[in-house]
C-alpha cells in the first residue's frame, strides 16, 4: 500500500548523531513535529529549534512552504530563525574583529531566507548594518559581508528604500568613485545604487547628485565582468528614472564620454563570452537608447513652420541641384509648378505640400531627420535613388518619400521605439554599438534594401503594401543572426533577395504551417511506424551484407581484417578473421565462427565496451571511443567492433538493437525519418495542394429516420 499524500519520509540530522528517519504527518502542527525530533534526542526547549532543508539553501521549514517538502528530502533541526537573529545581531557587533567577521559571513548567508530576514529585520537590523557602514570603520572583507547582508536583506522587500540617510547614500556613492576599491564592495556598492534609484524617486535625485557618469565610465574598461554589468545596470538605472528633459542631455553626455566605443572594446569585442545578466543590460540600454526617439517619432510637422519646410527645401536642393540652378528666376506659377513636379519625383502623396506628410504620426518628424540624414551623408546613394526612379516611364518607379516615412515606422516597431523594456530579454543587437548615428544608418541601409526589392519584384504603386512586407520580413530574418556590424547585416540583406525570400517562404510553409495541423499531425502519427518498419528493414538487410573490421590492439593498429555479417534468417551472426581486406560480400561458409542471436544479451557502446576499458586503447584518438561498440552474450563473453566510419557505426548499432527489440535511437535513425517521412507527407499530400485542411473532421450527418429506401442501379 503507498503512504497516504499527507505523509513525507524523511531523514533528520543534528550535530553529533546519527540522522533521524521518519515520516512526517503534513496535517500535524510544525511545533508538534519539531517537539516530537526533540524529545528523540532528548532536547530541552522545543520552541528555540527550527526544521532547515539541508541543502545549499539551508532555507527555514515553515508552515506556508512546509509543502514543498518531498519524500526522500533531508532536513535539518537548528536553532530557532528568531534565536539565530538574536545570537547574530549581538555577535555583529563585537568587539573582536574575527567574531565579527564570522558573524557577518553568517549573516550573509542567512539573509537569504526571508523567514531569517524578516526576524533579523524585526530587530532593527536593517539600522544597525547602515550604522556599520556610515562610521566608515570597517574595510576590506568586513565592509563586503555587511554590504552583501544588506543586499539580500533588502532584496526581500520588506523594508522601504525612502528610509535611508543621506549620509549612508554619500558613504556608499564614496565606494563607488574610489579609484582602487575591492572588487566585492565595489560589486556590492553598484547594486546598492542601482536599487535605490529604480525604488525611489527621492533616492534617483540623491543619488544623481552623488555620482556622474564620468566616475563611473573608469570600472567599464576593467576585465572584471561583473562590475561591468552592475555599472551599466546603474547607467540605465539613471537613464530610466531621468525625467524627460533630462535625458536628451544625459544622452548627450554618454556621447561625450564615449560610452558606446567603451561598451563596444572592453564589453562586446571582449575575449570573454557575455553572459545572459550582461545581454540584459545592453538590451535596456539599447531600448533606453532608441526610446530618445520617440519624442521625434510622436512629434507632427507643422505645414507653415518655415524652418521644418526648409528640410523639405533641402531634400530638394540636394536631389536637383543643377535643375534648381536653371530654375531660380520665373514667375511664382511657374517655380510652383516647378516645385510641384519636383515633389512627385521625391515621392511625396502630396505634391503640392509635402509637409502634409509628416503629420502622420507615428514616424512624424522621425521619417524626415532619417531621409536628411541620407541626403547629407550618402549622398550619392540618395541622389541615385531619387534620379532612378524619377526618370522611369513605366508606372514601375518606388516613391522614395512614401517609402522612407513607412519604412521609418516600420523600423519603430521592429525596435519597439516608445516601449519600456522588458525584464526578461537579452536580445540586444551589437551593430547598434558600432556607430554614434546607429539607427539613422540603419535606414540608410532599409531605405536602398528597399528600392533594390522593389526593383526585384517589378512592383508598382498598387504592390506597395507587398514590398513593405517583403522588405520587413528581410529586415527581420537579417536581425536573428544578430550581425556584429552594420557591414555584417547589410551583406546577409544582400543573400536575402525577393527570390530567396520566396524559397524560405514555401519551404517554412511545406515544414510548419502545414505539418502542424491537428490532422497532418495524425497522419504524420499513423505513419510513422511504417516509415519505422522500413529503416529497421533497411538496416538488418546491410546487416545481412555485412562489413569488414579492422583489428585493433590494445598496443597499435594492425593491418589485420575481420568480417561479420548476419544471416538472412537473422538468427545467426557468422564472424571470421580475413588475411586482407575484401572486395565485395564475403559468403557465409567461409566465416568458421558463429554467434545466435538469441545468445546476445546486450550492446554496450563507447567507455562502456570491454576494449575501450582497456588502458592502452584510452590512449587511442577519441573518434575510436565514437565508433566502439561491443555485443555481450552468456555471461562475460563479449564480441568487440570498432565501425570503419559513424556511418556503419549507426548501421549496425541500430541493427543489432532491432534485433534484440530495442528502440533504434542513433542520429541516422532520426536524420532518416525525417527524410522519409517528409517525403511520404508531400506525396501523400500532393492531391490536397491549395486546399484548407480543416482542423476538426466535419460532423457525421444524422441518422435517417427510416431505412426504406433502394438504390436503383439501372
Amino acid at each position: 500500500m503507498p503512504p497516504p499524500a499527507d505523509i513525507v519520509k524523511v531523514a533528520i540530522e543534528w550535530p553529533g548523531a546519527f540522522p533521524k528517519l521518519m515520516e512526517i504527518d503534513q496535517k500535524k502542527p510544525l511545533s508538534a513535529i519539531i517537539k516530537e525530533v526533540c524529545e528523540g534526542w532528548n532536547l530541552p526547549n522545543p520552541e528555540t529549534f527550527s526544521l532547515q532543508n539541508a541543502d545549499s539553501t539551508n532555507f527555514y521549514i515553515t508552515e506556508k512552504n512546509r509543502n514543498n517538502i518531498k519524500n526522500g528530502s533531508i532536513l535539518r533541526l537548528t536553532t530557532s530563525a528568531a534565536q539565530m537573529a538574536q545570537q547574530l545581531h549581538e555577535r555583529i557587533q563585537s568587539s573582536s574583529m574575527d567574531m565579527k567577521l564570522d558573524a557577518l559571513k553568517d549573516l550573509a548567508n542567512s539573509s537569504r531566507d526571508i523567514t531569517f530576514a524578516q526576524e533579523f529585520i524585526n530587530l532593527d537590523g536593517i539600522s544597525l548594518l547602515t550604522q556599520m557602514v556610515e562610521s566608515g570603520t570597517d574595510f576590506g572583507d568586513l565592509l563586503s559581508f555587511t554590504l552583501t547582508a544588506f543586499v539580500e536583506l533588502m532584496d526581500h522587500g520588506i523594508v522601504s528604500w525612502d528610509t535611508f540617510s543621506v549620509a549612508f547614500i554619500k558613504k556608499i556613492a564614496s565606494y563607488v568613485c574610489k579609484a582602487a576599491m575591492d572588487t566585492a564592495v565595489l560589486q556590492r556598492s553598484l547594486a546598492i545604487l542601482e536599487s535605490m534609484v529604480l525604488n525611489s524617486q527621492d533616492l534617483y535625485q540623491k543619488v544623481a547628485q552623488e555620482i556622474t557618469i564620468g566616475q563611473l565610465i573608469p570600472h567599464l574598461q576593467g576585465t572584471d565582468q561583473d562590475i561591468q554589468t552592475y555599472t551599466i545596470a546603474v547607467i540605465n538605472a539613471l537613464f530610466l528614472k531621468a525625467p524627460e528633459e533630462k535625458r536628451q542631455e544625459m544622452a548627450h553626455i554618454l556621447a561625450q564620454k564615449q560610452l558606446r566605443s567603451i561598451i563596444l572594446s572592453n564589453v562586446i569585442r571582449s575575449n570573454k563570452p557575455i553572459n545572459d545578466e550582461m545581454a540584459h543590460q545592453l538590451y535596456v540600454l539599447q531600448v533606453l537608447t532608441f526610446n530618445l526617439l520617440e519624442d521625434r517619432m510622436m512629434t507632427k510637422m507643422d505645414p507653415q513652420d518655415q524652418a521644418q519646410r526648409d528640410i523639405i527645401f533641402e531634400l530638394r536642393r540636394i536631389a536637383f541641384d543643377v535643375e534648381c540652378d536653371s530654375n531660380n528666376s520665373g514667375s511664382i506659377e511657374k517655380r510652383k509648378s516647378m516645385y510641384t513636379r519636383d515633389y512627385k519625383k521625391l515621392g511625396f502623396i502630396n505634391h503640392v505640400n509635402p509637409a502634409v506628410d509628416f503629420t502622420q504620426i507615428p514616424p512624424g518628424m522621425l521619417a524626415l531627420d532619417n531621409m536628411l540624414y541620407f541626403a547629407r551623408h550618402h549622398q550619392d546613394a540618395y541622389i541615385r535613388i531619387v534620379l532612378e526612379n524619377s526618370s522611369r516611364e513605366d508606372k514601375h518607379e518606388c516613391p522614395f518619400g512614401r517609402s522612407s516615412i513607412e519604412l521609418t515606422k516600420m523600423l519603430c516597431e521592429i525596435l519597439k521605439v516608445g516601449e519600456l523594456p522588458s525584464e526578461n530579454c537579452h536580445d540586444f543587437h551589437p551593430m547598434f554599438f558600432t556607430h554614434d548615428r546607429s539607427f539613422e544608418e540603419f535606414f540608410c541601409i532599409c531605405i536602398q534594401l528597399l528600392n533594390k526589392t522593389w526593383k526585384e519584384m517589378r512592383a508598382t504603386s498598387e504592390d506597395f503594401n507587398k514590398v513593405m512586407q517583403v522588405v520587413k520580413e528581410q529586415i527581420t530574418r537579417a536581425l536573428t543572426i544578430k550581425p556584429n556590424s552594420l557591414d555584417q547585416f547589410k551583406s546577409r540583406l544582400q543573400n536575402l533577395s525577393y527570390t530567396e525570400i520566396l524559397k524560405l517562404r514555401q519551404s517554412e510553409r511545406m515544414n510548419q504551417e502545414d505539418f502542424q495541423s491537428r490532422p497532418i499531425l495524425e497522419l504524420r502519427e499513423k505513419i510513422q511506424p511504417e516509415i519505422m518498419e522500413l529503416i529497421k528493414q533497411q538496416r538488418l538487410n546491410r546487416l545481412c551484407e555485412g562489413t569488414c573490421f579492422r583489428k585493433i590492439s590494445s598496443r597499435r593498429r594492425q593491418d589485420k581484417f575481420w568480417y561479420c555479417r548476419l544471416s538472412p534468417n537473422h538468427k545467426v551472426l557468422h564472424y571470421g578473421d580475413l588475411e586482407e581486406s575484401p572486395q565485395g560480400e564475403v559468403p557465409h561458409d567461409s566465416l568458421q565462427d558463429k554467434l545466435p542471436v538469441a545468445d546476445i544479451k546486450a550492446v554496450v557502446t563507447g567507455k562502456d565496451c570491454p576494449h575501450m576499458k582497456e588502458k592502452g586503447a584510452l590512449k587511442q584518438n577519441k573518434e575510436l571511443l565514437e565508433l566502439a561498440f561491443s555485443v555481450l552474450y552468456e555471461s562475460d563473453e563479449y564480441l568487440n567492433f570498432i565501425a570503419p566510419d559513424k556511418h556503419e557505426y549507426c548501421v549496425w548499432t541500430d541493427g543489432l538493437n532491432a534485433l534484440l527489440g530495442k528502440e533504434m535511437t542513433s542520429e541516422f535513425t532520426r536524420s532518416d525519418m525525417d527524410t522519409l517521412l517528409n517525403m511520404e507527407m508531400k506525396l501523400r499530400l500532393l492531391d490536397l495542394e491549395n486546399i484548407q485542411i480543416p482542423e476538426v473532421p466535419p460532423p457525421i450527418p444524422k441518422e435517417p429516420s427510416n431505412y426504406d429506401f433502394v438504390y436503383d442501379c439501372n
